[in-house]
């Protein structure tokens, strides 16, 4: 299980959008990273005991991950919002494509290393895979040049709101629109503690476009929302050139979307 829990096609919005990034100096010295993206699920054995799962993986956090320097980033998000509260979300961010595969040797190297004896070896990862079901997602992203890092808090958990978006996939809409939306208005919150996009490279949706907004608390994403509004007629004050704008911009998108709502565990960020 721990291979997978080692944690948006090219094509359409993600593609153009890329092509449109080649023609700017801006950002044509922007170098996409590779994000693995695992959901897997609380066990639902009334018998576990959770008591002990945060020092497990804390423990396997400090002897792997934070020594493997194939991982860019790394982190673990706890259902808040979403259509199931079993979901834990494991993420891990590479460098490049061939850095995936290369990280899981690094990996395997580190567990021998750090549980030499094979037996406590054994225990600890029967231990740690108590804590799951069996059943999980693996999706691979890649990230697109629109985003605001965030700064890695240890002490204090975030809240991460992630609006999932359809592609149209018909040619239609101007992906320019996306980029002038980001720089006018995104990039202005102040609400905002982080942003970052992704396009789906593996996995089950060839359509899915994410965005992921990160606040301090909950009660932020309101706020963003009317922030977000007010910046939006004060960069297009003429209410005609503002529908337009808007208008062209949605018809890159299906319309279809969904909304899920994370918190992290800070002492499992890296």
């Amino acid at each position: 299980m721990k291979s997978t829990i080692q944690l948006s096609i090219l094509l359409f919005l993600g593609f153009q959008l890329a092509v449109y990034a080649q023609d700017t100096e801006e950002t044509e010295q922007y170098e996409p990273v590779y994000i693995t993206m695992t959901t897997t699920h609380w066990s639902d054995d009334p018998d576990t005991d959770f008591s002990g799962w945060l020092d497990t993986e804390k423990e396997y956090f400090e002897k792997v991950t934070s020594k493997n320097d194939l991982i860019l980033s790394s982190g673990v998000y706890t259902h808040y919002f979403t259509p199931d509260n079993s979901e834990v979300v494991l993420v891990n961010v590479y460098r490049t494509w061939n850095d995936i595969e290369e990280a899981n040797s690094r990996t395997e190297e580190l567990i021998a290393e750090g549980w030499k004896d094979e037996e406590s070896r054994k225990k600890f990862f029967e231990k740690q895979q108590s804590y799951y079901s069996a059943d999980h997602r693996d999706e691979i992203y890649q990230s697109m040049q629109f985003s605001i890092p965030e700064t890695v808090d240890k002490e204090n958990p975030k809240i991460y709101y992630v609006r999932t978006a359809d592609l149209s996939m018909n040619g239609e809409g101007t992906p320019e629109n996306f980029k002038q939306y980001y720089e006018n208005i995104t990039k202005k919150s102040k609400k905002l503690k982080g942003y970052y996009t992704h396009r789906h490279l593996w996995g089950s949706n060839a359509r899915e476009m994410n965005e992921v907004f990160v606040f301090d608390k909950l009660g932020d994403i309101e706020e963003f929302f009317e922030e977000e509004q007010g910046l939006v007629n004060s960069h297009w004050t003429d209410e005609d050139e503002r529908s337009e704008f808007m208008e062209e911009m949605t018809k890159l998108f299906t319309g279809k979307h969904g909304d899920y709502v994370y918190r992290n565990v800070p002492s499992l960020m890296k």
